[in-house]
């Protein structure tokens, strides 16, 4: 079966006027039709940029310098202007975190839908109307026929965020980009977004990519999860794997940071210091200034590894028998 999404040794960089930044650093994974990858990381890890480049909406003075992006076997690097058109908001859809990137504020919401649709398909007014209830219908906007003639001010953020998500999902792409899209959203809604997510993609074979800090949303919807860290990938592998058994020191920073692993009324483990800047990362590992376990081995960069399931860019990487016996000392 064809991959969906293969990225390969994928690079962004900054070129400013105090150096090169490199918010994305050699970035790989693979996504197979149907299945879901939650990218995870601090603000500034290179999460979102990581989206914006396989779409291709990386404005100067960033740009793709290395990599592959294959879409379907296809080098969405090499692609015209005119392909990634008829590509974007067809077969791939990308949801942002602020709905004013979607929506157009001096349209009503029903043009704007409909537009959608007959752009990349025969469709008469009337049907993609009516696709365009239902999809409202579907992300829990209530009276759906009044609000398709409703402008984007007269929402809510979170309403708003909603109709965004329906406009991703009108054309049942093949790959969904997801950039923090359920963060404005209360808890009721945001499960239903995620159950229509995951119908789609258990359904119609579409690959998703969930961008979010939240690890809970994360451990429920995500096959395999992969995190960053100032631009590169530090842990990949099958969720369960990554979320009970983690490898990196980072990744078990940002576990041990949750309540909900934590006692009642104890104080909760935070990450020491700060991300570097991406104009001057360490020449080894760009965490190993926050690293507790950190050795003179850090001063290189660790190459990727295999452990069971996992891939972990790390020295000195948690274990069965290590993780033990960090966690008694």
């Amino acid at each position: 079966m064809t991959p969906t999404l293969e990225v390969d040794g994928l690079r962004t960089w900054f070129n400013t006027s105090r150096g090169i930044a490199k918010a994305v650093d050699g970035v790989s994974f693979t996504l197979q039709p149907g299945e879901v990858l939650g990218l995870v990381g601090e603000s500034g890890s290179g999460k979102s940029m990581t989206g914006y480049s396989i779409v291709g909406l990386v404005d100067p003075p960033g740009e793709v310098v290395d990599g592959r992006i294959l879409f379907q076997g296809r080098d969405l690097r090499h692609a015209s202007a005119e392909e990634l058109r008829s590509l974007r908001g067809n077969r791939i859809s990308m949801i942002f975190q602020d709905p004013m990137m979607t929506l157009n504020p001096v349209l009503r919401v029903d043009t704007q839908m409909i537009e959608a649709l007959r752009a990349h398909e025969s469709i008469s007014r009337q049907a993609a109307r009516e696709r365009a209830r239902e999809a409202l219908a579907r992300v829990g906007i209530p009276s759906p026929d009044e609000r398709l003639e409703s402008y984007p001010h007269q929402f809510s953020g979170g309403m708003r965020q909603r109709v965004a998500i329906a406009i991703a999902l009108l054309n049942r792409p093949d790959l969904v980009i997801a950039d923090e899209p359920t963060t404005a959203l209360d808890v009721t809604i945001q499960s239903q977004i995620l159950h229509e997510v995951q119908k789609l993609c258990r359904e119609a074979g579409t690959a998703l990519i969930w961008i979010t800090h939240d690890l809970s949303v994360v451990a429920s919807i995500a096959d395999q999860v992969a995190v960053m860290y100032a631009g590169r990938l530090v842990e990949s592998g099958p969720t369960a794997d990554v979320l009970l058994r983690p490898l990196h020191p980072y990744t078990r920073g940002l576990l041990d940071s949750l309540p909900a692993r934590n006692e009642r009324g104890r104080p909760l483990r935070q990450i020491d210091g700060a991300t570097p800047s991406l104009l001057a990362l360490p020449p080894g590992c760009a965490f190993s200034g926050r690293c507790r376990s950190a050795t003179e081995l850090c001063d290189r960069a660790p190459p990727p590894q295999a452990i069971h399931r996992s891939t972990v860019r790390c020295w000195s990487p948690f274990t069965a028998a290590s993780s033990t016996a960090r966690e008694t000392a």
